[in-house]
């Protein structure tokens, strides 16, 4: 780009002389100032838009309910209660004076319903097991059939020398304490009296009802073992010093009132010594029993072979065999009380039952066992009508001998004391 090109000009000249301003003040117009005025735009007024108007909504004023279907209500049937009949006032004597009112009776109680649970802590008794006077007396009449097995076994002893012989009796005199040995209980209640161990699926019945019957009689319950006996009938056993053995149809047939009222029982007999007096009298007549037993089979098969030659020979044997037993007798009088032992020690365990069935009672379970000795009842009767069919109708009933040989009283006279100890136990 070029640069613009100014001409050249003079430069201004100045007046040497100042200025003469005028002496009179200009004069101004008076008034405001006249402005023009400007008129403003006119715009065409438009309409405003019309817009379209839509009627309001129609709502009901009334709002119906929905309509569901109405059932009629379940009629049910109105039991109508039996009449009563009419009561009649109380006759008052001529005197004037209405009779005393009659005595509240006890409640009844239904003991096949349930178990009356045990609450609050279980205490466990100072005395958890002993010996009384049955379990005493046990041992007692028990002590012929020690004194024959001690001849026994001081006999087999005379077969070894010297030393030999006197440590055989005093292993067998010692050998009493293997009742109390639980391991060896067990081979005893396996074998003897051919009982098991509980299954878990007979525990979970067996187990809560003997807790809570435990627990009443403040034992410790892990103190014992629960078996099992496989038979159709039922029973219970108080076997050796740590075992309480049931059947297996108690365990199923059983309520769990009359089944704890059943353990209840042979609890007693673990508590008044009854089942280890029992097994160590067994136990200490072992030998006796054996040799008795070993000398009839020897005089049944000498007797046997003797007849087979001629009758005179068997009765030589038979004779020989009497005389053999009233000579050892004679010089051994402790024999001769083993001919009245067994009614003695039956005796005993008569006794010892009714004082076990007071021990069930004693810790509530005296009704149950009512209702268990009816049990009995019926099936001692249906037992005798089978017996007096195969009889020719004619009934069998238990000799003397048999009852004076039984080791439970009858069930009449168990039924009998229960039912005095209750009352008894209400009159307190």
């Amino acid at each position: 780009m070029t640069e613009p090109t100014y001409p050249d000009a003079p430069p201004p000249q100045y007046p040497g002389a100042p200025p003469q301003y005028p002496t009179v003040p200009p004069q101004y117009p008076q008034g405001a100032p006249q402005h023009p005025t400007a008129t403003p735009p006119q715009y065409p007024a438009a309409p405003p838009p019309e817009y379209p108007t839509a009627p309001p909504p129609q709502y009901p004023t009334t709002a119906v309910p929905p309509q569901y279907p109405t059932a009629p209500p379940p009629q049910y049937p109105t039991a109508t209660p039996p009449p009563h009949p009419p009561q009649q006032p109380p006759r008052i004597p001529a005197q004037g004076f209405a009779p005393p009112p009659a005595p509240p009776q006890p409640p009844v109680l239904d003991p096949t319903v349930d178990i009356a649970p045990h609450t609050g802590r279980i205490h466990l008794a100072a005395r958890q097991r002993g010996a009384d006077a049955t379990a005493i007396g046990q041992l007692v009449f028990q002590l012929p059939h020690f004194l024959c097995s001690l001849l026994v076994v001081t006999l087999v002893s005379l077969l070894l020398p010297e030393p030999l012989n006197l440590v055989l009796i005093g292993l067998w005199i010692a050998s009493g304490a293997l009742v109390f040995h639980r391991p060896t209980e067990k081979v005893l209640a396996r074998y003897l009296f051919r009982m098991r161990p509980a299954l878990h699926s007979e525990l979970t019945r067996l187990e809560p009802i003997w807790r809570q019957v435990t627990a009443k009689a403040g034992v410790s319950p892990e103190t014992y073992d629960l078996w099992i006996e496989d038979h159709k009938a039922v029973n219970a056993t108080a076997a050796a010093g740590h075992i309480v053995g049931v059947t297996r149809y108690a365990l199923e047939t059983l309520p769990d009132a009359q089944l704890a009222a059943v353990l209840a029982h042979e609890l007693g007999h673990h508590r008044g010594g009854h089942a280890w007096a029992t097994l160590l009298g067994y136990w200490y007549s072992m030998p006796a029993r054996i040799a008795w037993a070993a000398f009839r089979i020897a005089a049944v098969i000498a007797f046997r072979i003797a007849s087979v030659f001629s009758l005179l020979g068997a009765l030589v044997v038979g004779l020989v065999s009497i005389v053999l037993v009233v000579a050892v007798a004679l010089s051994f009088p402790p024999l001769l009380l083993v001919l009245v032992t067994p009614y003695l020690l039956a005796a005993v365990g008569r006794r010892s039952e009714l004082r076990a069935d007071v021990q069930a009672a004693e810790l509530g379970f005296a009704d149950a066992m009512i209702e268990v000795f009816h049990g009995f009842l019926r099936d001692e009767e249906a037992a005798l009508e089978i017996a007096a069919r195969e009889n020719g109708g004619r009934a069998v009933r238990p000799g003397l001998g048999q009852r004076l040989l039984s080791t439970h009283p009858d069930t009449h006279t168990r039924i009998r004391r229960l039912e005095d100890w209750r009352a008894a136990a209400a009159a307190r």
